[in-house]
């Protein structure tokens, strides 16, 4: 059964999944290990990232360090 929800489309899909290898690459098992954050925040930045309408991978590094990098916040 397919959802009707425009954040679920196949393209939708493509670009979460695009977001998550981005993010993971960059913040790779080392980071998560010394808790600077979570695989939950990368995920959510993710969701809330698709779930904003937008279309490209292209800045999902900067939203994840201004909204979710709780070690960025630390040190503002």
């Amino acid at each position: 059964m397919m959802s009707d929800d425009w954040r679920y489309s196949e393209n939708r899909m493509k670009l979460r999944q695009q977001c998550l290898s981005i993010l993971l690459n960059k913040y790779g098992r080392t980071k998560i290990e010394e808790e600077s954050y979570s695989t939950q925040d990368i995920y959510e930045c993710v969701d809330t990232w698709v779930s904003q309408g937008n279309q490209l991978s292209n800045g999902i590094v900067s939203y994840f360090d201004t909204y979710f990098n709780h070690e960025n916040k630390k040190s503002n």
